[in-house]
């Protein structure tokens, strides 16, 4: 019982570290594009406490450790960005993903760590770089989802011609309702292109 409950202390704190990070990779490309909304919000910070959402770092990652199977998902305070100050023509493409590329890097790092560093790491290291890497690759694949307002949704408003934009807009309303719906009942549909990634990255499987 006591290790269950390190287990899922060990993984809140690799997720809030991850999502921090996830954070910090929209306002420092969204700064270098030239908005400075977060860096002058002070959101630009490692510090957890700034970039806390009460729900989905908190309540959520609590209520999915309750679930089998062991996944525990959340999510930060959004780093708020001025899309009319962003200067370049996919710039607005850029912040919008590079939460998702944030986490991705993190686990291509880590997985590639595991892949090549063998029994060498010792088993401590190991546990923790798998974390690091199942974490991060749930966090890419879920905000990659386009229901509003995972990055996701942003990304394809970016991308698709302006005259669609309106069908992402008018799901913002029923964002929150469809994304509880999903990660109720839908997240093990993610299982498969976790797993997949997983072994394409790390070169073995623990699924």
């Amino acid at each position: 019982m006591q290790g269950d409950v390190l287990t899922v202390v060990f993984q809140v704190a690799i997720l809030v570290f991850s999502v921090v990070l996830h954070e910090l990779a929209h306002g420092y490309a969204a700064n270098y594009y030239g908005d400075p909304t977060a860096r002058l919000a002070g959101r630009l910070t490692m510090n957890p406490i700034s970039h806390i959402d009460p729900f989905g770092s908190i309540i959520l990652p609590a209520l999915m450790a309750l679930l089998p199977g062991g996944i525990i998902l959340g999510w930060a305070k959004p780093v708020p960005y001025n899309p009319y100050n962003l200067k370049g023509r996919f710039a607005e493409t850029v912040v919008t993903g590079a939460g998702i590329m944030t986490n991705l890097l993190l686990a291509l790092i880590f997985g590639l760590v595991l892949r090549f560093g063998g029994a060498s790491l010792g088993e401590g290291f190991t546990t923790l770089a798998v974390y690091i890497v199942l974490i991060n690759l749930l966090l890419a694949i879920f905000n990659a989802i386009p229901i509003p307002p995972l990055d996701g949704s942003k990304v394809l408003s970016t991308v698709l011609p302006f005259q669609f934009r309106s069908i992402i807009d008018s799901l913002e309303r029923w964002g929150l309702v469809l994304l509880l719906i999903f990660v109720f009942f839908g997240w093990q549909f993610l299982y498969p292109i976790i797993k997949f990634l997983f072994g394409l990255i790390v070169g073995s499987s623990i699924f």
